[in-house]
């Protein structure tokens, strides 16, 4: 069965982005939480956000809260700030494959790819 999973890497740093508060939410018509973790000292959850049965097709969505990592480094950003939660909506369509969302984040920009 497939699986999704993330992590995050800090580009301003050149760090992983560690401590960072992930939530997963389902989102098919209204908007259901699933998971509320954070990212460990790798920048990465320490198990899959799903798996097995519970990995479904349909969308998704990521909210990584990127400016509450950013101001308990000690980075001065403006208020309000630039990047603050980072919303990932993703759909999955073959549940049998793994599904990877990392996010390359800074103060000022992020990106995302589907990894593997």
């Amino acid at each position: 069965m497939g699986r999704l999973t993330t992590h995050v890497l800090d580009t301003s740093h050149g760090k992983p982005g560690a401590g960072i508060r992930v939530e997963l939410w389902r989102v098919d018509g209204e908007r259901r939480s699933l998971r509320d973790v954070q990212t460990n000292a790798d920048g990465r959850c320490d198990k899959p956000l799903l798996e097995g049965e519970e990995f479904a097709a349909g969308e998704y969505e990521l909210v990584f809260h990127a400016g509450d990592y950013f101001a308990a480094q000690g980075v001065e950003v403006p208020s309000p700030r630039f990047v603050d939660r980072v919303v990932l909506r993703f759909g999955i369509a073959e549940p049998s494959q793994h599904y990877h969302v990392p996010l390359l984040v800074s103060p000022w920009s992020f990106s995302t790819y589907r990894g593997s």
